[in-house]
């Protein structure tokens, strides 16, 4: 997958808004203004960063080693994930979890108005 599929993938989801906290390099996606997706658009080959469920994330990078601990994130709950010689159903899994677990994080009242 490419960063134009991942972002057009993303932009279905409902709340989610396009920002560069950081610098002009680095695309985060997020949801009610929480982060879920962190992808630096310069970098080759692309790399996505994702919130992850700890259990599946030691799976994930014991079964792929394009799959990592994110830099400069808390690595229990996020990856850095290298997208070429994954299959796209497993990278899409992983942005839905991801998009998921910070949904669920989301007060009650937020998460009503998705």
């Amino acid at each position: 997958m490419d960063a134009k599929e991942i972002l057009t993938y993303c932009q279905t989801k409902k709340g989610v808004e396009e920002t560069f906290p950081f610098n002009p390099e680095t695309l985060v996606l997020k949801v009610l203004g929480k982060m879920f997706l962190l992808m630096p658009l310069e970098k080759q080959p692309l790399e996505i960063a994702l919130k992850t469920d700890p259990e599946w994330s030691a799976e994930l990078r014991e079964q792929h080693p394009q799959i990592t601990g994110a830099y400069h994130m808390n690595k229990t709950h996020w990856n850095s994930v290298v997208c070429e010689g994954l299959k796209r159903d497993l990278i899409l899994r992983m942005i839905d979890q991801s998009y998921d677990l910070v949904v669920a994080s989301l007060p009650k009242k937020l998460r009503d108005e998705l």
